[in-house]
Formats: structure tokens, C-alpha cells, sequence
């Protein structure tokens, strides 16, 4: 618990079952509990665990135990919403209170965590790496070199290609890589608008009667889309900027997953007009 608390507020432990899963919302600093639930492993379940979620402010992670079994299921939901997810290895039975287990103990006091690649945010064979890199976990160290080379090597590109995507706050070269991709040449999407569209970043209207609202866009790249939903949770981590605004459209009653669409549609706004100019030529 104490390594994610330098880059998150809540936890989120899901002890997954095949019928059913419990979840403990947990002070990532203080390791207190907030509160627990118990929901049917479907759909209708992880919904009920995300609107869980957004009852507790801060940036949060998921430690789902189980992400390739039992927790497969929420583990793509979670990843179709975005969200932050790492995979916590199922303790030995030994130093479960002598083989006893206890559903509303068992998610905040895991095992290892360990992080869980999400495809969207690799591309080619990076992805078949990335699914060794959260089967293995860290101890083994070749997945680790390997990814890191083709990091290395797509930086090299992105950097001969456009280097002023690198200095914007939250862009590194995956996810350069990707809207580069993405974008393919000037004229491809011809406004911002277009581009928010093809990386899904476009809310969709669902007014109802006197309840205006608009939902979330689950059409278009997912890689794109993935990638400016990352770059959105590296700025709420680490830009004071970032930080301030959803502080600001929380206190208006804006929910966390709201508040991320309206920062996702900001950044495929500022990267395509960023892409739209040519990058300056060094003096000769």
C-alpha cells in the first residue's frame, strides 16, 4: 500500500469471485478503509463498483486480484473506462488468519502489485511484451529490457519525426507514437473536432426530457483513445494546472469520470492544433 501512495490517494482492492466481488476503498496514505461493497460479477456490478469509486475523491488505482481469472471481466470494464488498474497476487493461504479468509479483509491486504499492461497504450509487437510484463512481473528482467528497447527505438523515431509532441506535459514516446499513428498526415482529420471523433474523445448527446448530459464516446482508435486518456491521468497526477481545474469542476458538481472526458476532448484539442503546424526548422 505505502509504494502507491506517492502517486494515489485511494485503492480500490477487488477480491473477485466467479459469482461475486468485494471491494474495499482504502486511503492509499493511511491505509484506512472508506468503505466496502459486495456486488454480482457482471456487468451491472462493475457499474455499481465505478459509481463506488466516484463517491471518493482523488486519483485512484485498482488492485484487483486475479485480473486474468475471476477478475478478467471487471478488468476489461475498468480498461474501457480508462481507469487505473494493477494486478494484486493472491496471498498463500499460510498468512490468511491461519487459512480462514474474510472477503471485506482480503482486498486492501493483498499481495505483490504489480502493474497491468493495457494493449491500447503498445503497438506491434510491444503488446505481446506488454502481456509479459504483467504475467511475469518485475523479477524477471528480460520482458523489461526488451520493452525498454523498442522504447528507446520508437523515442528515436518520434523524435526525427515531431519532437514538440515530447514537450507536452504528460506526452512520452508510446503515446506520441501512437497519436502520431493516429493522425498519419496533415488534411487526414481536417478540425480538431474530427480528430477528437476518430480518437473518441468526443462526448455523444443523450438528453433526456430536462436532464441535459451527454455519454461516453466508445466508437473510433482505441489506441488513440487510450493514449490521450493517458497523458489525461499523467497531468492529474502531476500538473498543478491540471490538478486546480478538476478541483474546480468537482466543487461544481462534476463527477471524476466527467471531469476526465472533458480533460481527454482538452488534449486531442491541443494535439491536433500542435500537429496542424509544422515544427520548426533548426537554424542553419
Amino acid at each position: 500500500m505505502h509504494m502507491l501512495a506517492a502517486s494515489v490517494e485511494v485503492v480500490i482492492g477487488v477480491d473477485t469471485h466467479k459469482h461475486t466481488h468485494t471491494a474495499a476503498v482504502v486511503a492509499a496514505a493511511t491505509g484506512q478503509a472508506r468503505a466496502n461493497l459486495t456486488v454480482p460479477a457482471t456487468p451491472d456490478g462493475y457499474r455499481q463498483l465505478l459509481e463506488l469509486a466516484d463517491q471518493h475523491h482523488g486519483q485512484r488505482v485498482w488492485a484487483i486480484e486475479g485480473t486474468g481469472g475471476y477478475g478478467a471481466g471487471l478488468t476489461r470494464s475498468l480498461a474501457a473506462h480508462t481507469e487505473q488498474v494493477v494486478d494484486m497476487d493472491r496471498p498463500r493461504r499460510a498468512t490468511r488468519r491461519h487459512g480462514a479468509k474474510s472477503d471485506p479483509l482480503d482486498p486492501p491486504a493483498g499481495g505483490r502489485l504489480r502493474p497491468v499492461a493495457h494493449p491500447g497504450q503498445l503497438g506491434g509487437g510491444d503488446r505481446h511484451h506488454g502481456r509479459d510484463l504483467a504475467e511475469l512481473g518485475p523479477s524477471d528482467p528480460g520482458p523489461d529490457r526488451r520493452a525498454a528497447d523498442h522504447r528507446q527505438a520508437i523515442l528515436v523515431l518520434v523524435r526525427a519525426w515531431r519532437p514538440d509532441l515530447l514537450t507536452r506535459t504528460g506526452v512520452g514516446p508510446i503515446v506520441a507514437a501512437t497519436v502520431l499513428c493516429a493522425w498519419s498526415h496533415a488534411g487526414r482529420c481536417r478540425t480538431d473536432a474530427a480528430f477528437a471523433m476518430l480518437g473518441g474523445a468526443a462526448p455523444i448527446p443523450a438528453s433526456s426530457g430536462q436532464t441535459i448530459r451527454v455519454r461516453l464516446n466508445r466508437s473510433g482508435d482505441r489506441q488513440l483513445n487510450q493514449a490521450l486518456y493517458t497523458v489525461v491521468l499523467t497531468r492529474l497526477r502531476t500538473d498543478p494546472a491540471t490538478r486546480a481545474y478538476a478541483a474546480r469542476r468537482r466543487a461544481q458538481g462534476k463527477t471524476n469520470r466527467e471531469i476526465k472526458r472533458c480533460l481527454v476532448r482538452y488534449v486531442a484539442r491541443q494535439l491536433y492544433r500542435l500537429l496542424a503546424t509544422q515544427p520548426a526548422l533548426d537554424a542553419t
